[in-house]
């Protein structure tokens, strides 16, 4: 069990938790030619700034004021989207730690006038960081997963964190053998 689990389930945290549907949300916005690449598709910038923004909300929503985006994983982009689309992305918080919260984003596309369900076209997890007034870092609720799927995604989440924090250090490590070495970066 985590820490910020035994904490929730003990009674410990002196922050009351959240529910996952608490701060859900989506952020619907139709594509226009403005958003196109080169290849007349719309461009990968325009989805991650929409997907950043959504995440944003709900991180927001979740801790109860301002948060700031930290790292975004595992941007994928599974289909292209297209000038006309009807773009949902949805977004609700996985995961949270003390100051920190992760962000579970999926991305659908459907033509704007046509009644087909919309097809998923993206997914990203991003890292968000509660802030004060003054930029430090602030504590955030814990979250509560209500569904099987929250649980799911609130497991996937915390490997996810072991992941980023595995590769942090290694990379950490390596850096200073290389220092330690007499390598320049």
């Amino acid at each position: 069990m985590t820490e910020q689990a035994s904490a929730a389930d003990s009674g410990a945290s002196d922050i009351p938790g959240k529910a996952t549907s608490a701060s859900r949300t989506t952020l619907s916005h139709i594509m226009t030619h403005n958003d196109t690449n080169l290849l007349g598709t719309v461009h990968g910038g325009v989805i991650m700034k929409l997907v950043d923004d959504a995440a944003g909300a709900v991180a927001g929503r979740h801790s109860g004021g301002p948060a700031v985006t930290a790292s975004m994983d595992e941007m994928a982009f599974l289909e292209p989207v297209r000038v006309g689309d009807l773009v949902h992305v949805k977004a609700q918080v996985n995961w949270t730690g003390r100051t920190s919260m992760e962000v579970g984003v999926r991305v659908l596309a459907e033509r704007w006038n046509e009644s087909a369900p919309p097809t998923q076209v993206g997914s990203a997890y991003l890292v968000f960081a509660a802030v004060d007034a003054d930029g430090k870092p602030r504590r955030v609720p814990p979250v509560l997963p209500e569904t099987e799927r929250d649980k799911r995604r609130y497991q996937e989440a915390q490997i996810r964190r072991t992941h980023r924090l595995a590769r942090r250090r290694a990379i950490m490590e390596l850096r200073e053998k290389r220092a330690a070495e007499g390598y320049e970066d």
